[in-house]
């Protein structure tokens, strides 16, 4: 049985006669928490944790976000801009996008943005923009997890980031533009699979070997977050224990020590709001058929059970 978890019928109650029905409803005390528990994940050689926006870019989010100390990893130009209107500093902002900006690109990195390109063709593009400075990239490491093919964004099945195969041409790309590669990026999705963490992380760190000015390793990806009470959520010491391991032993062999970030959206997000609406009509059809709630609400102001096939609880309070 599906529960509230930080609200009470009091507060809905309260919520709905303030500001009425739909509305969301955020607990800044479970962002604190969650942001904690990402700001602890097991490390060896210094850590810096980004909260992904684009699972919920709400401003008061992003500055009670901020405050925990986080920085931010945002998906297009318009997210940046975003934190950057909300008094965030440049420099705790990274742009990963799958489309290279097209408006604010100067304005962006003149504000200290890191630009972390996604394809041979945006580090070929920002270092004729910017010749002689530093970039990231993102590989795909040809592995991905998931809880569904939806949420596994590695592998051949998908396009983020540069194939694993073609680093080298990154790096001649980067050479003709006298650009220092200071950073790799992976990302395999939401999985929680410790073991496929660590194959990603041996495979990233095997590419930041390649270049000798990075310093470094960002590994992008969810962790799991259970919004049902049938499901398991990620154990981020758990995970990071094994990432951890991973880091000190290519450490032992290399003698290449890596700063590494960690970059969760949904795991801050995913549990700290509530949707609240009201059943506006009730249909039938038939002894056999279905009886319908109909909400004043619709799957655009929660759009990840359309877009994942996620679960996420429905609870009804009455009389």
């Amino acid at each position: 049985m599906e529960t509230l978890n930080f609200l009470t019928p009091e507060l809905i109650s309260n919520a709905i006669s303030q500001i009425g029905s739909p509305a969301y409803v955020y607990s800044r005390e479970t962002i604190e928490q969650r942001c904690a528990e990402v700001s602890a994940f097991p490390n060896a050689y210094g850590l810096n944790a980004r909260y992904a926006l684009k699972a919920n870019p709400h401003l008061a989010i992003l500055k009670i976000v901020e405050a925990m100390g986080l920085h931010f990893d945002a998906s297009s130009e318009y997210e940046v801009m975003r934190c950057l209107h909300a008094g965030i500093p440049g420099e705790k902002i990274q742009l990963t996008s799958q489309q290279f900006p097209r408006e604010h690109l100067t304005e962006i990195i003149e504000a200290g943005v890191l630009f972390n390109a996604c394809s041979l063709r945006q580090i070929d593009a920002f270092g004729k923009a910017f010749p002689g400075s530093n970039i990231s990239f993102r590989v795909n490491p040809g592995t991905g997890s998931g809880s569904n093919r939806k949420t596994n964004v590695g592998g051949p099945s998908a396009s983020f980031g540069i194939w694993h195969e073609q680093t080298d041409e990154a790096a001649e790309i980067a050479a003709k533009h006298n650009l220092s590669i200071t950073r790799i990026h992976s990302h395999i999705g939401s999985g929680s699979d410790p073991e496929v963490w660590k194959a990603v992380t041996e495979m990233t760190l095997a590419q930041a070997d390649k270049f000798p000015t990075v310093h470094t390793v960002n590994l992008g990806g969810g962790f799991k977050v259970a919004r049902m009470s049938s499901e398991k959520s990620t154990d981020l010491q758990e995970v990071g224990e094994f990432v951890k391991s991973v880091f000190i032993k290519h450490a032992e062999n290399t003698g290449k020590e890596y700063k590494l970030e960690v970059e969760p959206g949904t795991y801050l997000s995913a549990n700290c709001g509530s949707l609240i609406c009201d059943v506006d009509d009730i249909s039938s059809t038939g002894e056999d058929g279905y009886t319908f709630l109909k909400l004043n609400t619709g799957m655009d102001t929660i759009t990840r059970p359309a877009l994942y096939a996620s679960e996420h609880p429905i609870i009804i309070l009455n009389d």
